[in-house]
């Protein structure tokens, strides 16, 4: 009876000493790992961090800085008379002021400067104005921002620079809408056509706080400047672009993890971002393919998600360009975003076209339903021209009752002349100097001159300084994928 039991147990014991080796070559023999499963965007970033680290993600600290050369635009709150260098200006901000994700310093906040230089007028500037009969013509006036007044009433102060180009009446022009059925897929081109309607509605919310001059004061004022001796203005609502020369602080707040992770996340249909142009472009010294960047001047959310903070940028190419040519043919600018780099270096390609944009009232730039820019030329060079070309025919008529022509010509054809020539100077050296040829030749001069610059000069170029504001609708994202541009902290909130 032992025998047998004594016999189980030994060949048991046998057993386990020859598996005790196999076990340990298994055990020796490397295990191929598993494939990861990469996520788009932010997604992947923050599993490459919890793989690497297994305690729970902790909250960001966001520094609430407005950066270096960032642009505030500032419009004038009221006419200013040019009088000497150090006068005061007062304007308010015509765009909010966000730091990464929160409103800083709101839309209409006073904002106040001075005049630090006014330029000198060349010889050659004072005699072709002179032969124009303005004999005060306008100085080159550069202003510069240096107190910001909060809603609580503190004061911050402030170093900035004025963007060259910028110091101009501007509007806000959006593209037109397409004509299109109202489909599912027509779900984006609704919104983006409601976020256009609300850029619309913020600008003109904006001038209304300007003490912006009526019809009557504007006609009285272009009236005085054809005068050869006028006062020179600033009118109302000239737009600034002020670059900080010094960065502002306003503390800084806390980011749940949830909130972080989001960050790049897909984006909802229709969605546009309000952005200001870093490259100044012009349709005269641009070249096709030439990159274009744009920073997010406020941030993009989601309902709640924050998908793009302020800082993030636009990249994209021109992808059209021609510049003016004579015989009035304007200039031509199309630009297309087609990545956004957001400020922890996490790229995303896109597919983004301008919507809408800043530019000079007398610029007359127009866009096309696809985002592409154009200088238009005002109908009134048709009035104009005709104007011309009616006082011209006055001042070179004789006395129909005359039987033979007078040397002296008819007083009211020589001031007619005169007033197509040189305006006022001329209207009253038409009066004095008796002679018809001089009421002749200054019609004729004024309706020459009237034709080639309406007609026959180059045309407009389509100009868009540095910090212009622009809308920029972002379409279908192209690739899913995300790769990192360059080591950031996705706390950075900087341009």
């Amino acid at each position: 009876m032992n025998i047998p039991r004594t016999l189980h147990v030994s060949l048991l014991a046998l057993a386990c000493a020859a598996a005790l080796p196999a076990q340990q070559n298994a055990n020796s023999q490397p295990q191929e790992p598993p494939v990861p499963h990469l996520s788009p965007g932010s997604d992947r970033r923050a599993a490459a961090i919890a793989t690497a680290s297994p305690q729970p993600a902790t909250p960001r600290v966001i520094p609430l800085t407005v950066p270096k050369q960032a642009s505030l635009q500032v419009a004038l709150e009221k006419e200013v008379r040019v009088r000497k260098v150090g006068q005061t200006v007062s304007a308010r901000l015509v765009d909010p002021v966000y730091a990464f994700d929160q409103l800083v310093v709101p839309a209409g906040s006073e904002i106040r400067g001075e005049v630090t230089k006014i330029e000198p007028i060349s010889g050659a500037k004072r005699t072709l104005a002179g032969l124009d009969a303005d004999f005060t013509p306008a100085h080159q006036v550069e202003v510069t921002f240096t107190d910001l007044a909060l809603p609580d009433g503190k004061h911050l102060p402030l170093h900035t620079s004025v963007t060259p180009g910028s110091g101009q009446v501007m509007q806000f022009v959006t593209a037109p809408d397409k004509d299109s059925k109202k489909t599912v897929k027509d779900t984006a081109s609704e919104k983006a056509s409601q976020a256009k309607q609300q850029a619309r509605d913020q600008w003109n919310n904006a001038m209304k706080q300007l003490k912006t001059p009526g019809r009557i004061h504007r006609l009285e004022r272009h009236a005085e400047a054809q005068l050869p001796v006028h006062a020179q203005y600033i009118p109302a609502g000239t737009i600034y672009f002020a670059e900080l020369e010094d960065p502002l602080d306003f503390g800084s707040e806390t980011l749940p993890p949830e909130k972080v992770a989001v960050i790049g996340g897909d984006l909802p249909a229709g969605s546009v971002v309000h952005a200001r142009l870093v490259t100044a472009l012009s349709s005269a010294t641009t070249q096709k393919g030439e990159q274009v960047e744009a920073v997010l001047a406020r941030p993009l959310f989601d309902g709640d998600r924050l998908l793009y903070p302020q800082g993030s940028r636009l990249v994209g190419t021109v992808s059209q360009v021609q510049p003016a040519r004579r015989l009035k043919k304007n200039g031509q600018l199309r630009i297309a975003f087609h990545q956004v780099v957001l400020p922890d270096g996490i790229q995303q390609k896109v597919e983004a076209a301008l919507v809408g944009v800043q530019a000079g009232q007398d610029a007359n730039v127009k866009l096309d339903s696809e985002g592409g820019a154009e200088a238009s030329t005002p109908k009134s060079r048709y009035f104009s021209t005709t104007v011309s070309l009616g006082l011209a025919a006055i001042a070179g008529r004789g006395d129909p009752d005359a039987k033979t022509a007078n040397p002296a010509g008819d007083t009211s054809g020589r001031v007619a002349g005169g007033a197509g020539g040189f305006k006022l100077v001329g209207m009253v050296a038409g009066a004095l100097i008796q002679s018809r040829a001089f009421g002749y030749t200054m019609g004729a001069y004024g309706a020459g001159r009237s034709i080639y610059q309406n007609f026959l000069t180059r045309g407009h170029e389509v100009v868009f300084p540095k910090n212009t504001g622009m809308d920029v609708a972002i379409g279908t994202r192209m690739s899913a994928g995300a790769e990192p541009a360059s080591a950031g902290s996705a706390a950075s909130g900087g341009q």
